[in-house]
């Protein structure tokens, strides 16, 4: 019998197979590495503009002073240190019980520093440093659902509680949004001053599509601008401190009020 050499045809059909498979851990590499780019490069609860709002950024570290039982004085310490334009707030710590943080600080170090100097002057007496690992939105194991929970929960801490932040140009909606501002800080994001500028950062969400956690915003005076803002808690229902001498409650977005008035809800998470 005569057998045919193959040899010479099996070299060329080897290199073929060689330079497939090189071809495709070639393609597969390339794709690994632009896959890792774009996981890399996305943000995480920082909406930027290409999702139309201004980009967000986590809290620092920060400092946290006092146990005050009353409202109105832990408000007079925040008011004390913005003077010194040092960004503070207070916010419920347990009930009966308020608290002041301020600052949002690159580094324990600087914010220790901070503290000290103040503790120093006579301003704070004891003091915590907060980590940025302590806030809700660094607890990424729990998922998105946790953190809109605990915004919420913290956002009813306040219910009942005299609205006491203050500030100069209510037009803006500022004295409204130092409540929303508060408790978003409180869970780690640090948004705009302003109920204005708080509008323009997050992404937009249409009102049958709100979750809980959304900011939604109204016109409340004769301007065609945003001048007000509340925290959605599901089921129609809103958080937000109405004005000046009223406390902090809950409100109804079916109400005639707040539905001629809406705006719009933003997302930030």
């Amino acid at each position: 019998m005569c057998v045919a050499d193959t040899s010479q045809f099996q070299k060329p059909f080897k290199a073929i197979h060689l330079f497939r498979k090189e071809w495709c851990i070639f393609l597969l590499a390339v794709t690994l590495f632009l896959l890792a780019g774009c996981v890399a490069r996305t943000p995480i609860c920082r909406p930027g503009p290409q999702t139309g709002g201004e980009e967000l950024h986590r809290m620092g570290y920060t400092v946290q002073v006092g146990a005050f039982a009353k409202v109105e004085n832990a408000s007079r310490l925040s008011e004390v240190l913005r003077r010194q334009d040092i960004d503070a707030t207070y916010f419920v710590a347990e009930k009966g019980l308020y608290k002041v943080r301020f600052g949002n600080f690159p580094s324990r170090a600087e914010a220790l520093k901070k503290a000290e100097s103040l503790k120093t002057a006579g301003v704070i007496d004891d003091f915590y440093i907060v980590n940025p690992t302590d806030y809700a939105v660094a607890k990424k194991q729990y998922g998105a659902a946790y953190l809109r929970e605990e915004i919420i929960r913290t956002a009813k801490s306040f219910i009942g509680v005299p609205y006491l932040w203050g500030g100069a140009d209510a037009d803006t909606g500022f004295d409204c949004s130092g409540l929303t501002r508060t408790v978003y800080q409180l869970n780690g994001i640090d948004l705009p001053r302003t109920s204005r500028e708080q509008a323009g950062a997050g992404v937009p969400v249409a009102r049958r599509r709100l979750s809980k956690g959304d900011l939604i915003f109204f016109r409340t005076n004769d301007s065609e601008k945003v001048s007000h803002v509340g925290i959605y808690v599901g089921d129609d229902l809103f958080i937000h401190a109405p004005r000046k001498g009223k406390n902090i409650r809950i409100d109804s977005l079916s109400k005639r009020y707040f539905q001629e008035r809406y705006t719009g809800g933003r997302s930030y998470l």
